[in-house]
């Protein structure tokens, strides 16, 4: 069993993807005192970590002698990368790993692969959850918001983990496979309508008679106004990097996906998001005709999740 947070950190958790998000959650563990082990397909990314103190893992072969039995797991890569990593018939971890162990998705995998894979995994005694996680590279550095799914015990064994990577009070259980990806996935919907509005709102304000200065109007909204938010804050941060009329941000919004699964369920389900559904249409028609709301849209991107400015 995984008896207690001492043994826990004790070099049972292997982090697999170590992009914006991976690294510094890797790092987060590593200050807090766990001894882990990190693998990525670039050689500097690991070595960077073994020299911080982490067990570098050359190939996913390697996870089942350097890390401990009942064994964690944590993926964190793209969505589309998952299934290769878990069942490739040579190098799969369906292979590498052993009853009792866990895998933790912490990716923005759609809710049905993730039941999905929770069951073919299960058949060999591999334990799954589905964690979704909230709050870009800054949250993943300084306490990230994790939506969680799968079986409770196995969540119950973890929640030391689960503490020591989210904010104070921000992680939380939603229960059987799928749940916490499924939140996630609605979560991203809803910030996708969120930015809309606010990209809306202040193409609305650009282009009135008033000659605002939006770094203002962005400052105030954030200061005790209803729609204060992380958002309006980035927002705010953007224009003061860039100035407020963007000129080196993309008008061309891209997309990871999670807010057309949103509205692909919903429509399955009938389920209206009308909101959610035109943000992601709006994103589309960005490729054809690049606009200002784009710019504010790609800016935010940026922001909180690091993505490029640039087309």
């Amino acid at each position: 069993m995984l008896e207690d947070k001492k043994n826990l950190r004790n070099q049972r958790v292997c982090l697999i993807g170590l992009g914006k998000m991976g690294e510094n959650m890797a790092e987060r563990l590593l200050k807090k005192g766990w001894k882990i082990g990190v693998y990525d397909i670039e050689k500097e990314k690991r070595e960077k970590l073994k020299k911080r103190g982490a067990i570098s893992i050359e190939n996913l072969g390697e996870i089942k002698n350097k890390i401990k039995k009942e064994r964690i797991i944590w993926l964190m890569v793209p969505h589309h990368a998952v299934e290769n990593i878990l069942f490739d018939k040579k190098e799969g971890l369906i292979k590498v790993l052993e009853k009792g162990d866990v895998i933790v998705d912490g990716g923005n995998s759609f809710f049905k692969k993730s039941i999905e894979r929770a069951k073919r995994l299960s058949q060999k005694g591999i334990e799954f959850l589905d964690v979704g996680v909230s709050g870009g590279p800054e949250g993943a550095k300084k306490g990230a918001c994790l939506m969680i799914g799968g079986k409770r015990e196995v969540f119950e064994k973890l929640k030391p983990l689960f503490s020591d990577l989210s904010k104070k009070g921000g992680f939380e259980f939603f229960g059987k496979e799928g749940s916490g990806h499924f939140v996630k996935m609605v979560h991203n919907g809803i910030e996708y309508g969120m930015m809309q509005a606010i990209a809306e709102g202040f193409n609305l304000m650009k282009n009135s008679f008033f000659n605002l200065d939006l770094k203002k109007v962005a400052k105030v909204y954030n200061r005790g106004s209803v729609i204060q938010s992380r958002l309006i804050y980035w927002l705010q941060r953007a224009f003061e990097k860039y100035g407020t009329e963007l000129k080196e941000v993309t008008g061309k919004v891209k997309m990871t996906g999670e807010g057309e699964w949103t509205v692909k369920t919903a429509k399955e389900w009938k389920i209206p998001v009308k909101s959610i559904e035109l943000a992601v249409e709006f994103r589309k028609k960005t490729f054809k005709k690049p606009n200002y709301i784009g710019k504010i849209l790609s800016a935010l991107r940026a922001e909180f999740g690091g993505h490029s400015i640039k087309d």
